[in-house]
């Protein structure tokens, strides 16, 4: 498989110090790395930004870029919100439900717990900048998870014959 393992996801934030105690003291990633240009390296575009790394403990990350100068919005405005949206696991259903109350104690309003098809339990809320943020639980057994994966396909095909029957839908590997 080319794909080794999740990098970075990364979004846009209107606050770049908001952010960082967000994601360090709420959610306890670590500030892995920071850096300012002025210029987009891949593109050579004139935009002053920061770019924030938070790390999680499998050494995947979540960034950020405060780009006070370039017009644009936080999130697509043409998806509903619910869409667009990163999610975190935790390690169990306890932790899950403390982090709840903590995040409430701090003011943040959370939405769930919501159990999702006894594959996963879940917890809703938003960053300072207005992101849609999961933090999930796996509620399953490794042989309910191992028929959701041989499932998937046939849910898949039966998906895209229902609303788009012209589509080809590629096999499991």
């Amino acid at each position: 498989m080319l794909c080794k393992k999740l990098h970075h996801a990364a979004f846009r934030c209107t606050d770049a110090a908001a952010t960082a105690r967000f994601y360090t003291g709420l959610l306890g990633l670590k500030l892995s790395h920071a850096l300012t240009q002025d210029e987009v390296p891949s593109t050579g575009q004139y935009a002053p930004h920061i770019h924030l790394f938070f790390e999680m403990e499998d050494g995947s990350s979540i960034a950020f870029f405060e780009c006070p100068t370039v017009p644009g919005g936080i999130r697509d405005m043409n998806s509903p919100a619910w869409i667009q949206h990163f999610a975190f696991q935790v390690e169990s259903v306890e932790v899950l439900h403390q982090a709840r109350a903590e995040l409430e104690d701090q003011g943040v309003p959370v939405i769930g717990p919501v159990n999702h098809d006894d594959f996963v339990l879940s917890i809703y809320f938003n960053d300072p900048s207005g992101h849609r943020l999961e933090l999930t639980a796996p509620i399953c057994t490794p042989e309910r998870l191992a028929g959701f994966a041989a499932e998937a396909p046939r849910v898949l095909q039966r998906w895209a014959h229902a609303h788009n029957p012209q589509a080809e839908v590629a096999q499991a590997a």
